[in-house]
């Protein structure tokens, strides 16, 4: 049983998406958060913050290192957070005096929020690709039903005639803002996290800069000052997976009321009723439409864990990782369906002298 509809035996072929899920599955948490440590100590013995020998040996005991779950689990139940009773586990398979090391001037804060970062990187990528997938499918659909006649309507109403591309035109328009969005979005999101204990590396002095410029270096992130209470660009992110899904649910909401009357639209793979068997029910359009509000729903929260108190917050923190990871499935789910969706459509419009559809 799940309480999660993403992650639904049933209910996520819905609403779930599984590659967008893998990136915050506990096996890509772990992983990330241990490619920080091992990038971290290599980082550090550049510098001479630590010795090469103990980096060596850091590096080689994270490569084959398995956490001990059911450790981690109670340790988070009591600490609020895996990262303690982590470094501890590596710091026993470590040994002494190299396994100390380990660690070494940072805090929890930046292995879970660099870790985070690590895995919305290949996520945002893969929400770029999907926004040039669907661009492409309701281009096809312009080419091929361009010039069909369409009766536009306006509060409801019947307007006055229009082509299928003016509608296209405003389902497509927004797909190319998103992805210049996206790409200015990423210079502040894709940084990484290194502010140790309350933010300002005091235990590495003056090494402090050239440490955190390596580390960030290793991970393939940009450097950047520490945020761990600064969020911003962690909900502009969320703002942005609400965008892509308010966009997609228009696009939804038009093909499910186009469908009412059976004029103007005609899909293929419709879902089907148990009492009515002559329907297609527009289940992805549908979809659409309920994924665009959840996430609409979901940023209020996102915005409420801007608001971190002092130099770290652990209420505004938890309430990130419960938030987050459902909008950006979300987001990928409905990507899915609205490139699904528009693959169904056979049909758009009347052809030009067979009447306004």
């Amino acid at each position: 049983m799940t309480v999660s509809p993403f992650d639904h035996p049933i209910l996520s072929g819905l609403l779930g998406d599984e590659a967008a899920a893998r990136h915050f599955s506990v096996d890509a948490e772990l992983a990330a958060m241990l490619a920080f440590e091992s990038a971290l100590a290599g980082a550090e013995a550049e510098h001479g913050v630590i010795s090469k020998d103990a980096a060596e040996r850091i590096v080689a005991a994270i490569a084959g290192f398995r956490p001990e779950m059911a450790r981690l689990f109670e340790a988070t139940a009591r600490d609020g957070v895996p990262v303690p009773e982590l470094v501890r586990q590596l710091r026993q398979i470590t040994g002494q005096p190299h396994g100390a090391k380990i660690h070494f001037g940072a805090t929890s804060q930046d292995a879970v929020d660099t870790a985070l970062v690590l895995r919305l990187k290949p996520l945002a990528a893969d929400l770029d690709a999907r926004l040039t997938a669907l661009d492409r499918g309701l281009g096809t659909l312009g080419e091929t039903f361009g010039n069909n006649a369409l009766m536009g309507v306006t509060r409801m109403q019947p307007a006055i005639p229009i082509r299928v591309s003016d509608r296209i035109a405003a389902w497509r328009g927004p797909l190319q803002r998103h992805r210049d969005r996206l790409a200015r979005l990423s210079e502040d999101l894709f940084v990484v996290q290194f502010g140790g204990a309350a933010g300002t590396l005091e235990t590495l002095g003056e090494k402090a800069g050239a440490v955190r410029r390596s580390l960030a270096e290793k991970l393939g992130l940009r450097d950047a000052p520490q945020w761990q209470s600064q969020h911003d660009a962690l909900a502009d992110f969320a703002g942005w997976l609400s965008l892509v899904t308010g966009s997609l649910g228009k696009f939804g909401q038009d093909v499910a009321l186009m469908t009412l009357d059976g004029r103007g639209i005609k899909l293929t793979g419709g879902g089907a009723s148990s009492a009515m068997p002559h329907k297609q029910n527009p289940v992805k359009a549908e979809m659409l439409v309920t994924l665009a509000r959840f996430n609409a729903l979901q940023l209020s929260g996102m915005h409420q864990a801007l608001v971190h108190e002092f130099e770290r917050s652990g209420a505004a923190w938890t309430l990130e990782w419960m938030i987050l990871p459902q909008m950006a499935v979300a987001a990928a789910a409905s990507l899915r369906n609205a490139i699904d969706l528009a693959a169904s459509i056979e049909c758009l419009g009347e052809e030009p002298g067979s009447g306004v559809a």
